[in-house]
């Protein structure tokens, strides 16, 4: 058991040297080829036609030149997934849990769209910063407050997948502390407690796949503003 409720969000280490990559690497090992026979297996099967479907729902209102991002945000939504679902085991650590990875893969990206609104139709991008018929006396406040606005979404990206799972884990954390120590004392009270302990591992499996397919959405409707 951890030291503390938060030192379950330290990045372990052995020998001095962080494992935050092994866990980064570990989930691509985890997903099967594609095999070069005709007829693929089930598995191979299910797993093409799921991201296919996340694609084209993805790629849907997205004009020709957003389609060019459709690989890198599947690899994203499915190195996500893994990612929070394999954090949910024990012994195991949640590599997007910890702020620096999320705001490393918040801001490059959320940087890129902007960047690609600026060099395709400069015109509009910047036209977001102004809404159609604002007073001019207003114009100085709305710029400021777009512009604020603007550079706030990486940041809002990056907290909220952060902090929906570091709340996630933590709670079952201090619940499955309260099980332990209910235990000998009041027997029906921790059996009780152990059942919304495993309620609450079944709502955190969804809030895994949930917080990645929102971080992937948010970051094509950042796209779709500047195609």
């Amino acid at each position: 058991m951890a030291m503390s409720f938060f030192g379950q969000f330290a990045s372990p280490s052995y020998m001095g040297i962080p494992l935050i990559a092994v866990a980064i690497a570990l989930p691509w090992v985890l997903f099967p080829l594609p095999s070069p026979r005709w007829v693929n297996n089930r598995l191979i099967t299910i797993q093409g036609w799921l991201i296919n479907r996340f694609t084209s729902q993805l790629m849907l209102p997205l004009n020709a030149g957003g389609h060019k991002w459709a690989l890198l945000l599947a690899s994203l939504m499915v190195f996500l997934i893994t990612t929070n679902m394999l954090g949910l085991l024990p012994y195991t650590f949640t590599p997007t849990t910890q702020l620096s990875l999320n705001m490393g893969l918040a801001v490059p990206l959320w940087l890129a769209t902007v960047l690609i609104g600026l060099r395709n139709q400069p015109t509009v991008a910047l036209g977001h910063l102004l809404p159609e018929g604002t007073p001019i006396p207003l114009i100085p406040v709305l710029i400021i407050i777009e512009t604020i606005s603007l550079f706030i979404r990486p940041l809002a990206l990056g907290v909220r997948l952060t902090a929906n799972l570091a709340a996630g884990h933590l709670l079952i954390q201090l619940i499955a502390t309260a099980v332990f120590v209910l235990l000998p004392m009041m027997p029906t009270v921790a059996i009780l407690t152990a059942t919304v302990l495993f309620l609450l591992t079944l709502l955190e499996v969804a809030v895994a796949m949930i917080q990645a397919y929102v971080f992937v959405l948010l970051l094509s409707l950042y796209l779709q503003e500047n195609v």
